[in-house]
């Protein structure tokens, strides 16, 4: 695998499939992996839940960075905090708020998406960290009713999914999020736009009067459990199996206990990967 790009893990909120995340990084072993925003989600963040297995899919990421793969950070609203500190570099790691970079002579744009969300900014903001306490709240419900179907051998069950997709609202801001990308990729001459934020994973071509690209969205670890990879000289997504690693021994994790705004996008980070 060429690149992986992965987005909207939220460590550190109840929502967060870390042991799924986790599991998904140990089986990959890829030349690039782009976090494209909101891995640790610093809105939700309290030193009284941060469970091990959080802590060791940080763990995992400095490990594949130790081991040769390149890491590249994009912050995303959850993780804004750190954009005071972009373009900072530590060997295999960088952290930038952008990229693009081009493979097989094609240019790919990566940026998480919140630039586009008006609700991210000004007091706006306050009332999305608010309904993030309701979302969590939701997606606790949302794993005892899953528990509770699994003893009875049913399906699971996303309620979030079910009420984002039931809301004309909220489909059509989606659609309008996609669309905007794709536009100001056609215009600035990139053949693939990626995306995280909306967590709605997605492959698809769109095409105006200017040209077409290629719009692409890694999902999230939530919800979808999805993630974007590059081989055979093509992007593929990624949907997670739990069948697929039902083979993999349970790792013993060691507790570790913890103690204790900007808008400004910087410019693009260019990088170019060899086949």
């Amino acid at each position: 695998m060429e690149v992986c790009v992965v987005s909207d893990i939220h460590l550190g909120t109840f929502g967060c499939q870390a042991k799924e995340v986790l599991n998904y990084l140990k089986s990959i072993a890829p030349k690039t992996l782009i976090l494209n925003g909101d891995i640790i989600d610093i809105w939700q963040f309290s030193k009284r839940f941060f469970p091990a297995s959080h802590m060791a899919v940080i763990k995992e990421i400095f490990s594949m960075a130790s081991k040769g793969t390149k890491v590249v950070y994009i912050t995303g609203n959850h993780d804004e905090a750190l954009r005071k500190y972009a373009d900072f570099e530590m060997g295999n790691i960088q952290l930038t708020d952008k990229i693009v970079f081009e493979i097989n002579g094609e240019k790919n744009w990566v940026f998480h998406g919140d630039v586009f969300d008006r609700t991210t900014k000004g007091s706006a903001k306050i009332l999305a960290k608010l309904g993030g306490y309701g979302y969590d709240l939701l997606i606790l419900l949302n794993s005892f009713f899953n528990w509770i179907s699994r003893m009875m051998g049913k399906e699971k069950l996303s309620f979030s999914k079910k009420v984002k997709n039931g809301v004309k609202k909220a489909v059509s801001w989606i659609g309008n999020f996609e669309q905007t990308a794709a536009e100001l990729a056609i215009e600035n001459g990139y053949q693939y736009v990626i995306c995280g934020h909306i967590h709605q994973p997605q492959h698809r071509v769109v095409t105006t009067e200017k040209g077409s690209v290629t719009y692409l969205n890694s999902g999230d670890w939530i919800e979808n459990s999805t993630a974007l990879e590059y081989y055979d000289k093509a992007w593929h997504l990624y949907q997670y199996d739990p069948k697929q690693f039902e083979h993999m021994p349970a790792e013993k994790i060691k507790i570790v206990h913890l103690n204790t705004e900007l808008n400004v996008l910087t410019s693009e980070v260019a990088f170019q990967v060899s086949l």
